[in-house]
This record gives structure tokens, sequence and C-alpha cells, in this order.
């Protein structure tokens, strides 16, 4: 069941406004949809966090404004830098008959049995993008790799989809391999001889 969010039209744009609208434990926010006119709104704090943490990024949200009820989702949240609140957000208009691409968490499952091999599981993967109906989005897609062995990887093109949705990622990308301890020693050791140069390192580990 999607949950349901109440919304508050709001007239002013002034950061002032935008501050007594925080202070008051609200959020701003505007809702925009291919056939809705652009709406500034403001949204219960504890409401949304509260849905947001049942739900999920991607969940499809009830929004209830006024006489009106909208199917929403997500389209951007924004963050204060320093003490990560949430300061504004985006909701957009769906019809729940039209696809939309979003970007999923990809979940391991099981023990590799490389790792109990004593190979090094390695995941240069976290997310995969994927276009689907909002009601046919995953929470998240998960990835059992119980027998993966050392030296074996897991494809993008590996991930059953059960024809509910379409993956957009390379289908080649790898999700996760498992490294064999030797190879596991060199990098580690390479890592503590780049230890000046932080940029080659970085680069290095998300290659």
């Amino acid at each position: 069941m999607s949950a349901l969010l109440h919304g508050k039209e709001r007239s002013s744009f002034t950061n002032s406004t935008r501050r007594k609208i925080r202070e008051q434990d609200r959020i701003p926010a505007i809702l925009y949809g291919k056939d809705l006119e652009s709406k500034a709104i403001s949204i219960d704090r504890v409401e949304f966090i509260k849905s947001l943490r049942e739900q999920g990024r991607n969940a499809v949200f009830n929004m209830k404004l006024d006489d009106e009820e909208h199917a929403v989702m997500v389209n951007e949240i924004q963050r204060d830098p320093l003490k990560d609140d949430i300061i504004h957000v985006d909701f957009y208009a769906i019809n729940m008959e039209s696809k939309v691409e979003v970007e999923v968490n990809v979940q391991l499952t099981g023990q590799a049995q490389g790792i109990k091999d004593g190979g090094v599981l390695q995941q240069p993967l976290h997310q995969v993008k994927l276009r689907a109906k909002p009601a046919e989005i995953p929470t998240a897609i998960e990835v059992d790799i119980s027998t993966l062995g050392v030296n074996e990887a897991l494809h993008v093109k590996d991930i059953q989809t059960n024809g509910k949705y379409e993956i957009l990622n390379e289908p080649e990308e790898v999700i996760v391999t498992i490294l064999p301890p030797k190879q596991e020693e060199e990098i580690n050791s390479g890592e503590k001889q780049e230890q000046g140069k932080p940029d080659a390192v970085e680069e290095r580990e998300n290659d």
C-alpha cells in the first residue's frame, strides 16, 4: 500500500519563508508532472522521513493536496551539506501505466564459495538503472552469489528480471567478482606504495 503524504501549497518563495517552513518541522517541496502545472508545496518532515524509510527511495506515494490526490515519486532530495538534513524535495506526478527510469540498489545474498576458499569479494557496481512501470519497480535487486567461485564474476546480464523491468546498464558490466588471495595482497601492497597520491588510489579503487 502506498504511503499517504499531506502537502500544503505555498505562495512565497523567499529564503526567509523556506526557513520558517523548516522551523515548523516541514520541508519545502515542488510537485510537477507531464500533465500537471508545477506547484510549490510543503510536507511534514516526520511523515515524509517515516514513509521514505518504510517504502524506499523509489516508492510510489499518494500526495494529498487540498481536494486533489496524485500518485507521485521522489525525483530529487536536496540535503544540507553540513547537517545532512533534508531541505527540499522534488516530487514528480506519474501515470501508473507509463514506464519510468530509476536507479535501484543491488543487494548481494548468500555466501560465495570463493570466499570460503580464501578469495576476496569485490563489488564495483552497487546500483543499476532500470525502466519499469511504477508498481513493478523492485525495492532492491537481489543477486545470489552463493555459487560464485574464485576468479568468477556475475554480470548485469545475469540478473533475472522475469520480464517485469528492463535494465539499462551494459550487459557485460561486472556486478561482483571474487579475487584470488594473491591478487588482493598485490592490490593492498600497491595502495601502501601510493599513499602520497590519493587521487591515483581513488581512481584505481573506482576502476
